[in-house]
Order: C-alpha cells, then structure tokens, then sequence
C-alpha cells in the first residue's frame, strides 16, 4: 500500500518514509518506491540459498495536514493502497483510531483520506490512526492491521504573550546607563521546533530615550544616566514581542512596565532664609516653643531626616533646638524665664544637617546649611515678686494680740515700678489668727495662739500692684508657734484598779504615768505623791519610781467589801516646766473577790438578789397583763350577749364588699355610707327605717314594716325580687321626698335586675318624684317581655308599690 501527501517529495523525506519499511509485512507505496527486490537466500538442499528480500505489499509514513484550514472542501490528507487491491472493488479500507469517522474519513473503495474539520495543532498535534485492508465480502483482512501517525502541521496562528504582566519595578535615582531595572518574558503557543513561527524578539515602543530593552533576553535596563527623582519620578514603558524572529508578517504582543525611581539622598537640606525673626512674651512658661523653622530637601523618607543644632548664639543655655520626627521641622524651646528688662533680643545661629549622608554623593557638596535666628522679647506687664517666695518666722503661743511676727517684702519687676498692696488669703487663714499691714507687709497675731491646736501655720501673702489690681503675686509664710508650759500633766490613761480582799500589806496594785500635751525642749519629768488629806491615809500609800511613773502600794490587809467597797484616792502629779504646773487626779481602788490564782471574780458592793428566776416586779408585770386581757375578754362577751347578735355570722349570709361611689363637694363622712347586702339578707338586723344617717325623717313610708318578730318572720317567705324592690323603693323614697335631707349629691348602686327578666337589663334615670310627669302604662301593653319594667314603672293601687 502507499501513500501520498503534502512534502513527501523532497529527498529527505523519501528517507523518512524508508526508515520505518523493517517488518511492515506486505504493505508498500503505492508511487513506486514499493517493488519485488530479490535478494539471495540458501537454496532448499543445496548448501547455501540465494537470500531474497520478500515483497513489501504496503508502505506508509507519517501524514501531515495543515491546521486552521479555512476551505469549504474536505482537507486532503493522503492515500491507502495494497498490492492485494486489483481494483476490482474487492478490497474495503476501514480506519480506525483517534478522530476516525469523526475528523478523519476515508473512501473505502480508494483509500483516500481527509479532514473534515478544522485542526488546531494548540490543542492537539498529532493522531494516531490504524488502517485495515479487508475483503469486501467477507470482511476477512487481505493486509495486516498497521498504525500511522496525522500530524497537525503548525501555522503562525499565535501571537507572543505576556503571562506576568503588566510589570512593576523601581531603580534607584541617579544610577549609571545601563543599569537592570526587569526582565520580561512572552510565550508563544506555535511549535518552536518548526519554523520559527515561536521565535520571539523584544523591542520598545514607549519609555525611549530613558529605557531599552534586549531583543533576545527582555531585559530592560537604564539608557540614560543620572535621572533624577525629583523631576520625574515615574515611566511608563510599552514592550512588544514579536515572533517569526521579528521579520515582516510576524504576530506581536505587547506589555506595560511602570518603572519607579526611588530615591536616594542626592539633595542636602537648604534653608530658605538666611535671617529668620520671632517674637515671643517674656512670660510665656519654661519649655514653652518659641519658634519652628524648617530646612527644605526635596528628599523622602529616610533621607530627608536632618537634625539640628545651636551652633552659636547670646544667652547660653536658654534655648534648646529639637527635630520633631513628624514634620522634620527644627523646635526652639525655651529652658529658662525670659526677663525683658534684663534682655530683650536675642541671636542664635542654627545648623541643619542630613541624618544619613551617602557618601556617593558628597561631591555634591556639603549636606547641611545654616541661618541665623533673632529672637525678641516683648515686655508684659508681670504681677509683683516676693524677695524671698517663702518666709520663715516663728511667735510664742503666750504672744498678745497684735505682737508682730515679720515681714513680708514684693516688688515690682516693671520697669514702671508701681506701689505695692499686701493682703492674706483667708483660705489658707480661716480662724483669722493673722493680720497683715497692706503698706508695709508687717505680720502680726490677731487672736490669741494654742500650740496643742496648731503649732504651723502656712499662710498665703498676696501682693498686689497698686495701679493694676489683677496683677497679684503670691508669696508663702510659714509661722511656727513656740511651746510655753500651759498644761498640767494628767493620767495617762483612765485607770481601772483592782485589788482583792486578801491583799497582804505593801502589795503594788496598779503603776500610773502621766501625759503632757507640752513639749519641752529638755522632754517631761514628772512628779507624783498623794494629795493632802489623802497623805496621812492608813489603807495606801504611793512611790515615785523617779520615771515618770508611780506606783501605788497596800499599807495594810484584810480589806473587805461588805465593809468598804470602794476607795477614791487623790494623786498629785506635777511637771518640770517653768513656772511648774500640777493635777490631782482620782484614782479608783475597787475591792474585788479573787479566787486561788488572784483573779478578781466580783467587784464592788455586794449585791443582795432574788433566787434564780424572774423577779417579783417581772411577775407582777406578767400577771397584770393577763388579767388586763381576761377582763377585755369578759367585757366583750358581755356587750354581745346584750345586743343579741351571734359573734359568727351564719353560713348562709352573704359578706359582700361595698361600693362607694360619690362626686360630692361637701357633706363630711355622713354622706358616704354605701349599701350593705346583709341588710337584705338578715331581717333580724332590719334597721327602722324612719333612721337615716343624718335627720330623721318625719315622712313615713309606702312600706309597712312588721313589728312583732311573729309577723317579721313573714318576710322569709317572700320572694328575693320582691323584697330588695320593697327596699330599694323605700330608700328611694326618703331619699326622694324627704325635705330635710342635706342637698348631698350622692349615688347609691344596688345592682339588681329582678328573677327572670324577659327583657333582659333596662334601666331608668328618671327618678320616681312628685315633679315626674312621664307615664310608663304603656309599657304593659307591649307584651310579656316588657311586663316587668311595666310592674316597676305603672300606675300605683292602693297602698302597695306596684300594680
């Protein structure tokens, strides 16, 4: 078989093509490079046969077909032929493999074989597809089955890309021609081993004169040198690629690379001025800023970072220059008052230098500049100065009043000195001990003073401009009061003695001391004895232990309490002052019951008291209690069995809470008596009702009441309705046409609707009074349901209520 197709008439693929014919059977070309080529063999029984080379019947190669064919026909891709083929139509050639019957067909009567789509060698190069050669009747195989190759054939259908761009970079300032600033790299899709279809070379569209780039490698680097940041410190590059190694006809990409110079420290700092002024109030506080000024450099960052200096200057130690990190800008502050009648102007000479200095650039020149800065004082008007701020004096507590302590001195710092007025802050002087000369600042007492009080004072002196009030100085006076002997010396504490009663004689009961509220420069000494007439005693006596303290001691024993349970005993005490100063002092002695070890058990007189239990005034009170209730009770009983009313209300009547309701403006608590259920329910409690709450009313009523309890009992067997309407008609009528009834406003609920109402809830305002002139007989008229309202509201016959 053989086969035919695009570029295989050229030597070297007529090579190709004979490589791969080493056991491919009997399949061969079908343009005349198959034949029947003899070659010698050993003959069968003869001692060498001449070897023949068998017949190649099919042949074939590698096919090509272009891609991205844009024809209307099917793509021819070659031909199939066997030797066994007659052309007598009975070989069939079927193709199987990758993309048969779907890209690839062939005719099975030829064996010509074509593309009917579209190849794209980017998405697959090449197929592999197997060719049969079969009978057509039978479908029996003539040829063995063989394997070849459809390779898509590459076209320039690609252009170069740019897979990580666009591109950013930077470059120092000021860096020398040629220096590397990226590399940028394009891909192209097409076959770099055919053609040069994948060949791509770079060049520059935009960024020239201050930028190339390799045409091979894509490397960009500087082509100007020394480009400086602060005229421009930003490019933006145009790069293309271009492949087919950039010939004409060639698909190209292209990408964008911003290149950023950073900076370095190529500029010094610069002052804009070489004479800088500012004025500034001599009383402006210490550390206060008294100027900012700032040298210019068109640097950032780091590099523009300068530091500052006083190189010379008037007033050393005055001022102080910092660097405020934030603005790079040079602070003066002050360190020291200023005094404007002392010095007004002051000259400093300030120095900016750059922190961090390359030293590449130092031809450039220095990195630092100096100006010079005048610095005025401008007067105010300051408020007066103490000569000393704090003053020291000290006064007896035995100082009259008016006995002067010191003296407190201010001036005015002006240059136009004004007269000074001194006065005390009475905050810091509350009690007013003080006084002080507004002229002439002379201090003096103003009310006697007690050191055990307050021995410092720390009083406020205010000094104040004559022509200028609001202009105070302020000044401190520390007055500390001396210590006479004034206080005679006391116990130190209140003494609680305790002796027993089998004290033997010369025994030590109790060591006191003594209290001074003086404080004398060579500290107390105290004296102590017994106070006349306390000295000649035959029971104590007392001993100075020459320490401050004394002890008291038994002259005798067999004290007892029953005899004498207490015992006062006067104890002088006298102290070392000048003139000396004594006490006398009670001392208690208590005779107390001690057991074995001298523990005091009971003290004092004896007491004489009831056996265990609770005392007679205890049971007396007790006992009265409960008589006092048993009489209450009785009392009680008997006003209830007087009134014959049980205690207990029966089961069966109603407690029912009552409801006041009343909108009157006068009338007292007569008028807001409200209606009580019980009333209905116990007839045996019935009140008259000729009783009203606040008149008695003379007008009897329509309703006459039994008064026997015989004909009383009657009315149990009156139905509910018809006694609350009996009672409710009679209170309406005292209420109604009693004439001595006060004008109170007030209304009386009974919630009532009778038993059985056909027509429900029907109520009236209109009250039943002789001024009434509505007449309800028609209401009976109106049938059953109305009958009821017709029995409240219809005409009266004789005696009784309703009709």
């Amino acid at each position: 078989m053989s086969c035919c197709g695009p570029l295989m008439f050229s030597p070297i693929w007529l090579a190709v093509l004979l490589l791969p014919l080493v056991d491919l059977g009997r399949w061969g070309l079908s343009s005349g490079v198959s034949g029947t080529t003899s070659e010698p063999r050993k003959a069968p029984g003869a001692p060498w046969e001449s070897l023949q080379r068998q017949k190649r019947n099919w042949v074939w190669n590698q096919f090509f077909v272009l891609e991205e064919y844009t024809g209307t026909d099917p793509l021819y891709v070659g031909k199939l032929h066997s030797d066994v083929d007659k052309g007598d139509g009975n070989v069939k050639y079927v193709l199987t493999g990758e993309g048969a019957s779907s890209i690839f067909t062939i005719d099975e009567n030829t064996g010509d074989i074509h593309a009917t789509k579209r190849l794209d060698r980017e998405e697959q190069g090449y197929y592999t597809l197997r060719a049969q050669a079969v009978d057509r009747e039978t479908n029996i195989p003539v040829e063995d089955e063989s394997e070849f190759i459809v390779k898509v054939q590459d076209i320039n259908d690609n252009e170069p890309k740019f897979p990580d761009g666009p591109y950013t970079a930077g470059v120092p300032e000021m860096s020398p021609l040629g220096t590397t600033v990226v590399q940028v790299a394009a891909t192209d899709a097409d076959d770099p081993t055919y053609g040069h279809s994948a060949r791509v070379v770079y060049s520059i569209i935009h960024g020239q004169p201050y930028f190339s780039v390799e045409p091979k490698t894509g490397i960009v680097r500087t082509a100007l040198p020394n480009m400086d940041r602060e005229t421009r410190d930003e490019y933006v590059l145009v790069i293309q690629a271009k492949d087919m190694m950039g010939q004409l006809g060639g698909l190209s990409g292209t990408t964008s690379v911003t290149v950023t110079l950073t900076d370095v420290n190529d500029n010094p700092p610069r002052f804009s001025r070489k004479l800088y002024q500012y004025s500034v109030l001599e009383s402006v506080p210490v550390a206060s800023v008294v100027a900012r000024l700032k040298a210019a450099d068109p640097d950032i960052g780091s590099n523009a970072e300068m530091d500052y200096r006083i190189v010379d200057g008037d007033g050393p130690g005055l001022f102080n220059i910092t660097t405020d990190e934030e603005t790079q800008e040079g602070v003066i502050i002050l360190q020291r008052p200023l005094d404007y009648e002392t010095k007004s102007t002051f000259s400093l000479r300030i120095e900016a230098t750059n922190r961090n200095i390359d030293p590449q650039f130092l031809t450039f020149g220095p990195f630092s500049d100096m100006t010079v800065i005048k610095v005025n004082v401008e007067d105010v008007n300051e408020p007066p100065v103490f000569t000393n701020p704090v003053i020291k004096m000290t006064v007896s507590e035995a100082a009259r009043v008016g006995t002067t302590i010191g003296t407190v001195s201010a001036h005015d710092p002006d240059s136009a000195s004004s007269a000074i007025r001194y006065s005390i802050d009475r905050n810091t002087d509350l009690e007013r001990y003080f006084n002080v000369d507004a002229m002439s600042g002379v201090i003096s007492t103003a009310k006697p003073l007690d050191r055990e009080v307050n021995s410092v004072h720390n009083i406020t002196i205010f000094a104040m401009e004559s022509q200028d009030p609001s202009q105070v100085g302020r000044g401190i006076a520390v007055i500390t009061v001396m210590d006479i002997n004034d206080n005679a010396p006391v116990f130190a504490i209140e003494y609680e003695t305790r002796m027993c009663e089998n004290a033997s004689p010369g025994q030590v009961i109790q060591t006191i001391s003594a209290v001074d509220k003086d404080e004398p420069p060579s500290g107390h000494r105290f004296y102590f004895s017994l106070a006349l007439p306390a000295g000649s005693n035959h029971n104590f006596t007392l001993r100075d232990n020459k320490d401050n303290t004394a002890s008291v001691l038994t002259k005798r024993g067999g004290f007892r309490r029953r005899e004498q349970a207490l015992y006062q005993l006067p104890v002088l005490i006298v102290d070392s002052g000048s003139p000396a100063l004594s006490s006398t002092n009670t001392l208690s002695v208590r005779v107390c019951d001690c057991d074995g070890d001298g523990v005091p058990q009971a003290c004092g007189a004896v007491a004489y008291t009831l056996p265990a239990g609770l005392s007679t005034g205890a049971l007396l009170a007790i006992l009265g209690c409960i008589f006092t209730l048993l009489v209450l009770v009785l009392l009680i009983v008997t006003m209830r069995r007087r009134r014959k009313e049980p205690l207990i209300l029966d089961d069966e009547r109603d407690v029912r809470e009552n409801i006041v309701r009343y909108d009157d403006e006068g009338g007292g608590e007569e008028d807001t008596e409200a209606f009580d259920m019980v009333t209905l329910r116990n007839l045996n409690i019935m009140r008259d009702p000729k009783v009203r709450r606040d008149v008695t009313p003379e007008t009897p009523t329509f309703f006459s009441y039994p008064s026997s309890s015989a004909s009383r009992a009657a009315y149990k067997v009156l139905p509910d309705n018809m006694l609350f309407r009996e009672f409710i008609w009679d209170r309406l009528k005292e209420a109604d046409v009693d004439p001595t009834a006060p004008p109170y406003d007030s209304l009386q609920t009974y919630a009532f609707e009778g038993t059985g109402s056909v027509a429900e809830s029907l109520s009236s305002l209109e009250s039943l009074s002789s001024d009434s002139e509505q007449s309800y007989d028609y209401l009976s008229n109106w049938g059953p349901r109305f009958k009821k309202l017709a029995d409240l509201y219809g005409t009266m016959e004789g005696s009784g209520v309703f009709s």
